[in-house]
């Protein structure tokens, strides 16, 4: 599923949500509270890259390309005031595969996990049912389990590895929370990641392949949670 669509989907299930429900009582944050939440998370990239780079010569028209994947999501808030909370995000690995667009051969695949925490504001009453929040952080992505594809290696002729960096960037958040009783309740939410990273393609007959990726995902999660 393409992020636009997404990106539809979850837009209009903020809105008709919003137009739904009224205010009521039963969810209640107060400062001290904790809310857990689970559900499928999916990371969609809106990558762009730099021409690869072949031992040191830019192959024009040439570029990295990274796809999507879904995995159990896990977000937790700790409510600072019946406002103000900070938030977590956590998950499963994700696991992308990643193209060498140009050359028309798959060029590897990688793991990673974004821990992001962030600052989340809920603008409603804290009695209402119905909570929208905002939020704005950090995140920190930790690549692993790096993979060269076979086709890139008998591209080059030769058996490769493949390095990612870590890293560090802005999280964006959109979401909502809607009580079911006074304790369950569902969540709708949106990030968008600044992701950076370059990947370090080497052979063992001494080819390199070197690209800077900005993959910059957009991360969606529909799923249930808990207030303790």
């Amino acid at each position: 599923m393409g992020s636009q669509k997404i990106n539809s989907l979850v837009a209009g299930s903020l809105l008709a949500t919003g137009l739904a429900c009224g205010a009521g009582s039963a969810l209640a944050y107060e400062a001290g509270d904790i809310i857990l939440r689970a559900g499928i998370a999916s990371v969609q990239p809106d990558e762009s890259s730099s021409d690869l780079e072949l031992n040191g010569a830019d192959l024009a028209g040439t570029s990295a390309g990274v796809d999507g994947n879904e995995q159990l999501g896990l977000t937790g808030t700790y409510m600072l005031t019946s406002n103000l909370g900070l938030g977590l995000l956590a998950s499963t690995p994700f696991e992308h595969d990643i193209t060498a667009n140009g050359l028309g051969v798959d060029a590897g695949s990688a793991k990673h996990l974004p821990p992001t925490l962030t600052l989340q504001y809920f603008p409603m009453d804290a009695a209402s049912d119905f909570q929208p929040y905002a939020g704005i952080g950090i995140n920190y992505t930790a690549f692993f389990d790096e993979q060269v594809d076979s086709e890139l290696e008998m591209a080059l002729g030769s058996r490769g590895d493949l390095e990612l960096d870590d890293s560090i960037g802005l999280a964006l958040e959109l979401g909502f929370d809607y009580a079911i009783d006074e304790h369950w309740l569902l969540n709708v939410a949106v990030w968008y990641i600044d992701i950076e990273t370059s990947a370090d393609f080497k052979f063992d007959n001494g080819n390199r392949v070197k690209a800077d990726v900005d993959i910059d995902p957009w991360v969606y999660m529909v799923g249930v949670g808990y207030k303790f």
